[in-house]
């Protein structure tokens, strides 16, 4: 893991400063070094986080020949396969890096050679015999990337403070970007919180010709079979249960691949506590466990983590923390999102990143996707119990099966009949959309958008989630199943704008930490997608194949455990008895907020007394209080640094 930074086009004057002061933001990426490369109209910098060949894996990095240069964030798992088919095809290599791997394929396979990588990626190489640059992204958008364009020049980086360092003109909140992360809670790629930024999406090579002409190409996608497909590669859900255990033993040996100790997150949920499972049986070695607890019971599972700890014989270490170390760590947090965030959840995935960093690690592998993959969501079994009970419409009983979703909630909006009814009845005017599974989460969100000014709400009043999604699906997403559907978009939105940016890169890196996802394996992607749904949810059961090929490796009550998402406390982390911590009260001091420009002085003055008066306790309330407070956060993080981190105590078991 490492962060990246560079520009092509008009040569700029001190160029090596200014390659300097970008990559300068993005020390904690990559705290182990810099490196340059300066050539005419081109200049590419690196900061390292030493992962895979601690003494000669340096970046920039280069061809033998010194034609093609690289630089780039994450990891290449595949990196020992792909490098003994280069050497038998007269390939020369002078290190051990997954790095030079890349110059090399790049050299055979040209702008065709991100489809040989395993990996989880944001690469930027030069041509300098060409004077073209590539721009490329891993497939499921588990590494940032952006861009943008001024000055006569693609400016690109693994974050936008670092471009901000060259471009300050740019570091202006884009209408429609916060409209759409109040909404679908992140902006869809290509789009930002921020004028003139663009992120490169997932599955994507960006090129930049000498004449600069620019080709965007996509080279993978979600993809599913037909709903009248019966064409099934499997004798039964067993045996297809079988080859997911393989292929999931073969994921998690690639990405253990490492010169530095590797440790795990553990829930204490099925998809942690699988991925530690197998962990645990393709190592001799302890295995070295990392998790959070909550003061708060709602939010606690340490019970179940410590079953896990005991079952595996790992040696763990919990990082206890209440609602007080969020709210302090929260500016922190809003700094590396550099995004308008609905949910305070990064937050201890960040603390415990720090708290991972102080133990001596660098790497930790997590369950984060299968909920995506392998259909772990209550939304999911929500949006199939609303298909049922939309071929019935006035009936009474098909909607009370929503009581058994959202168990875990204190506040669950199923949890009285009539409620429930007039909330998962919102969007089915929609059943036959792509996008109808989501209906009721934008809806809820969009609250927020009440928040805005009434200016902004005018400039973003012809925003519409619904079209704008619809927009980017593919064609012939229509003959998908509905579940098939459903995990696509939730692909799309959730999963890369706020699971593996927010609450995954930005919260690991803030502290210097590699994250790795097993089930993000895009051959694992592309296996779990050949599934019937059925084999997903079976009646209301998520997951339902994944619990089969994980049995005998878990016990018992941890395979038939529910999902309950991992969550924090929301609003309630900002008041101490009532008072709002020093910070909270600037950002919604009335002056304050009247001359930013973006929300409604009066509306924000009621929600805050509400949140303060410990009233908050719905989504749409939490998810507003939050959004107003990380938005008002960033208008600030522009000019002022990052509040000093926090250091709470692990306990050692």
């Amino acid at each position: 893991m490492c962060g990246l930074a560079g520009y092509v086009g008009t040569h700029p004057a001190g160029e090596r400063a200014l390659l300097g002061r970008m990559i300068g933001t993005l020390a904690h990426r990559g705290p182990d070094g810099f490196g340059f490369h300066l050539d005419q109209g081109v200049g590419l910098a690196h900061a390292r986080l030493s992962i895979i060949d601690l003494a000669t894996g340096d970046q920039p990095m280069s061809s033998p020949d010194r034609t093609v240069w690289t630089v780039f964030n994450g990891e290449i798992f595949n990196f020992i396969e792909l490098r003994a088919r280069l050497e038998s095809q007269g390939h020369v290599f002078r290190t051990r890096s997954d790095t030079e791997v890349i110059v090399h394929l790049y050299q055979r396979h040209g702008d065709a050679f991100v489809e040989h990588l395993n990996g989880q990626f944001a690469i930027a190489l030069w041509d300098a015999a060409r004077r073209r640059l590539v721009l490329a992204r891993d497939r499921l958008g588990i590494r940032p990337l952006y861009h943008a364009r001024a000055r006569g020049a693609l400016w690109f980086a693994s974050e936008t403070k670092a471009l901000f360092a060259a471009l300050p003109d740019h570091a202006r909140l884009d209408p429609l970007g916060l409209a759409q992360a109040f909404t679908l809670w992140a902006p869809l790629d290509p789009d930002t919180a921020w004028q003139g930024v663009s992120s490169l999406p997932p599955g994507h090579v960006l090129a930049v010709e000498a004449d600069g002409r620019e080709h965007l190409r996509r080279y993978w996608d979600w993809s599913f079979p037909d709903a009248g497909d019966r064409h099934v590669p499997w004798r039964d859900i067993d045996h297809a249960a079988g080859e997911l255990r393989e292929r999931l033993v073969d994921a998690v040996r690639l990405q253990l691949r490492a010169d530095v100790p590797v440790g795990a997150y553990l829930s204490g949920g099925l998809d942690s506590s699988g991925i530690v499972a197998l962990i645990r049986s393709a190592t001799r070695t302890p295995v070295r466990t990392f998790s959070v607890a909550f003061d708060q019971p709602e939010f606690d599972e340490s019970a179940h983590q410590q079953a896990m700890v005991r079952h595996l014989g790992t040696e763990h270490d919990t990082l206890r923390i209440g609602a007080r170390e969020i709210g302090d760590a929260f500016r922190r947090f809003v700094t590396h999102a550099e995004t308008p965030v609905l949910r305070t959840a990064g937050v201890p995935m960040m603390l415990l990143a720090d708290a991972v960093r102080r133990q001596g690690y660098r790497v930790v592998l997590t369950g984060e996707g299968a909920d995506e993959v392998f259909a772990g969501y209550d939304l999911f079994k929500e949006a199939k119990v609303r298909r049922f009970w939309a071929r019935q419409p006035a009936s009474t009983a098909r909607p009370k099966l929503l009581g058994r979703l959202y168990g875990y909630l204190t506040n669950s909006p199923a949890a009285h009949p009539g409620f429930a009814q007039a909330f998962f009845g919102q969007g089915m005017e929609h059943l036959n959309r792509p996008v109808f599974a989501h209906v009721p989460r934008w809806s809820t969100s969009a609250r927020a958008l009440a928040f805005l000014s009434p200016a902004l709400r005018a400039e973003v009043a012809g925003f519409d989630p619904l079209a704008l999604m619809e927009s980017r699906l593919p064609p012939g997403v229509m003959d998908w199943a509905p579940l098939a559907r459903d995990q696509y978009v939730e692909a799309k939105t959730l999963l890369p704008g706020y699971l593996l940016a927010s609450q995954g890169d930005r919260a690991a890196m803030a502290a210097s930490i590699e994250g790795r996802y097993p089930f993000l394996d895009h051959t694992l992607v592309e296996f779990a997608n050949r599934l019937p749904p059925q084999w997903k949810i079976h009646g209301l059961s998520e997951k339902h194949v994944l619990r089969k090929a994980l049995a005998g490796l878990l016990p018992r009550d941890i395979l038939q455990r529910t999902k309950q998402p991992y969550r924090a406390p929301d609003s309630q982390s900002f008041f101490v008895d009532g008072r709002p911590l020093d910070y909270v009260a600037d950002a919604f001091d009335p002056d304050g907020l009247r001359a930013s420009g973006l929300f409604d002085v009066e509306a924000v003055g009621r929600l805050y007394a509400k949140a303060r008066a410990g009233r908050a306790t719905g989504f749409a309330d939490n998810q507003a209080f939050v959004g107003v407070l990380s938005t008002r956060l960033l208008q600030a993080s522009t000019v002022a640094p990052a509040a000093a981190p926090l250091s709470p105590e692990l306990e050692t078991t």
